[in-house]
């Protein structure tokens, strides 16, 4: 009688194609969750085969059952507790030593084991061969050679699965080996079972060269960085258009509903100006560039590049008291700062991991970039339409952000988080030609759907709160405007003025909404101005007192300010604090003060000597 469940946990090392191997299996039929009592995300499927169900279990990448990180002690915990019924190791055949030892320690616990030795097609275009039988007989388990990304393999990896479960359990006996002798024993099946012809490590050698060097490493990631704003740039222009169009349709559409079942004045106001124009705003300024940004940072990161980032910024951490990992973290929170605080999870020092998640925020999101991108647009390339401008300026922008990153880890290394820098293991994995659909799938449900989603569920509150203070007039002054009023002497002194900061304070919810914000408080229209004529924008703003000088300030005061509540609510769930969490706050707040009043008193000078 063939089972009718079988439970198979998933693991290997990271790199070898595990969530490849996990996709092709469950297909759209999975979801992830944190294990229980840790922030650690772990994945789990389904699928059906033959009459039986089999039930996979993603854990976390780990290098070893030597656990240093929490990722690693979920990994270790759910291997070895013995909840499921076959474990499944994924190796990365292009590189077997690597991912080998993992497998035969999980071997030695784990009584019913599979080895997939996934990315064979890699593993020939490099001239490497591996005996997949010899390997199995030397292990003493079942060895399936293929590759996930075009399924090879897949059906049989089933079948062996099938088969192991219907094995009794049997553990090997092997328990007394330490480390130097497990690892040379890896090392001497890796050279009985592989035959390399060739130098198969060449091309990726003379990549790294380029993009690891000493001279060009820089160059080349302020270069790729300038092509990604300049994609982002050009191609998120017509349907943020479009979608603004489209939202201001069926917002109409949604008054005349309202109206047709007569629903009070003020309340239809309150829906359609308040909560679904705030909403619509957020989804037509951040959808457009999150759907390019995240896919190219998907394939740069699937293309195995976001290593060589780390490793290019690892000296420069090291000498800030930090880590080179920090680096990987910073480029997540280039897309949402929460997820870079959850990426903060793969450094293992818990002191380096705190600087890593409190100076995340230095980073602009991508919340912030229609914001700077516009302000970019309205006083410094106005009559032009190349994009390059903008790119190159927002480039800018991002190395300004990493220099205050190095400065505020610094800071934290030789004051509140004092220590010596930890050593880790960073690896470089080979270059890999990203498979588009896979690229696809993680950037928009991982990512785009992901963020998009929790700024709409934070923004339409707040869209109802501002449009109340917006339209409630205390004295015949609407609350907004009196309250911009009270912060204009502290907004003068930094460049800015009352409106603006009152506008980064309500924005707290969501980055998104501080350009709005200023304009409904400068027309004291009682609602936010529409999303798609620049020029409306700029004239707004310029017969309200801007300058150049009020642009730069306020576009250093958006990279540099207190990170949006849902960041704020990560990390006070990653680190358990409410004081580090208030610090993350204060932190990147004081420098874009002081930054701000520092190009604030420049402009003052070189106005005054002019």
């Amino acid at each position: 009688m063939r089972p009718k469940e079988i439970r198979i946990t998933l693991s290997g090392a990271p790199n070898v194609g595990k969530s490849t191997v996990f996709n092709a299996l469950t297909g759209m039929r999975q979801h992830t969750g944190n294990w229980t009592g840790k922030t650690v995300e772990t994945a789990k499927g389904h699928f059906h085969s033959g009459g039986t169900k089999f039930v996979l279990t993603d854990v976390p990448g780990t290098y070893s059952l030597d656990a240093r990180s929490a990722e690693e002690e979920v990994a270790k915990e759910y291997i070895t507790s013995h909840r499921s019924d076959v474990t499944v190791v994924v190796c990365d055949a292009s590189c077997l030593e690597r991912s080998l030892t993992l497998a035969m320690q999980i071997i030695k616990i784990a009584p019913r084991c599979v080895i997939f030795l996934n990315l064979c097609d890699e593993a020939a275009r490099r001239g490497i061969e591996i005996d997949a039988m010899a390997l199995g007989g030397m292990l003493g388990v079942a060895v399936v050679p293929g590759s996930a990304k075009r399924r090879d393999g897949i059906a049989a990896l089933v079948d062996a699965c099938r088969e192991a479960a219907e094995k009794d359990d049997v553990l090997p006996t092997r328990d007394d080996e330490s480390p130097r002798e497990l690892i040379a024993r890896c090392d001497s099946v890796c050279r009985a079972v592989t035959k390399k012809t060739g130098d198969e490590r060449r091309r990726d050698r003379a990549l790294d060269r380029i993009l690891t060097g000493k001279f060009s490493a820089y160059p080349v990631m302020g270069l790729l960085l300038a092509l990604v704003f300049w994609l982002t740039i050009k191609g998120a222009n017509y349907p943020s258009e479009a979608l603004w169009r489209l939202f201001s349709y069926l917002g109409e559409l949604l008054r005349g509903g309202l109206c047709a079942v007569r629903c009070p004045p003020a309340l239809s106001s309150f829906i359609c100006d308040g909560v679904f124009r705030t909403c619509s705003w957020i989804v037509s300024v951040m959808l457009p560039p999150m759907a390019i940004f995240f896919p190219l940072f998907t394939f740069l990161e699937d293309l195995g590049y976001l290593p060589r980032v780390a490793f290019n910024f690892d000296r420069a951490f090291r000498g800030c008291g930090g880590c080179g990992k920090q680096a990987l973290c910073m480029c997540q929170g280039l897309g949402c700062s929460a997820v870079g605080v959850t990426g903060c999870r793969i450094i293992d020092s818990k002191r380096e991991r705190l600087v890593a998640i409190l100076t995340n925020s230095f980073m602009p999101c991508n919340g912030k970039f229609p914001a700077l991108l516009a302000l970019i647009s309205l006083f410094f390339m106005r009559g032009s339409s190349s994009g390059v401008l903008p790119a190159l300026i927002m480039t800018a922008l991002i190395a300004l952000s990493v220099a205050a990153t190095f400065a505020a880890s610094h800071i934290l290394a030789k004051t509140l988080l004092r220590g010596a820098p930890s050593s880790f293991a960073l690896e470089l994995p080979p270059y890999r030609v990203p498979k588009a659909g896979e690229v696809a799938l993680r950037s928009v449900f991982d990512r785009t759907l992901f963020v998009l989603g929790r700024a709409v569920t934070v923004a339409a509150p707040a869209g109802g709160v501002i449009w109340i203070l917006a339209n409630v007039r205390v004295g015949g002054v609407p609350c907004l405007s009196a309250v911009a009023s009270v912060l204009d002497v502290p907004g003068r002194a930094l460049g800015l003025d009352g409106a603006i900061l009152l506008a980064f304070i309500l924005g707290i919810p969501a980055n998104e909404i501080v350009l709005p914000l200023i304009l409904m408080i400068y027309s004291a229209s009682g609602t936010i101005p529409a999303a798609d004529d620049l020029s409306f924008v700029f004239r707004i703003l310029t017969e309200n007192g801007w300058t150049v000088t009020t642009a730069v300030c306020t576009m250093i005061f958006c990279l540099f300010h207190s990170p949006c509540s849902t960041t704020l609510m990560t990390i006070k769930k990653e680190t358990g604090s409410l004081r580090y969490t208030l610090i993350s706050a204060v932190l990147p707040t004081s420098f874009g003060v002081a930054l701000c009043a520092a190009a604030n008193l420049v402009s003052k000078i070189i106005s005054a000597l002019n």
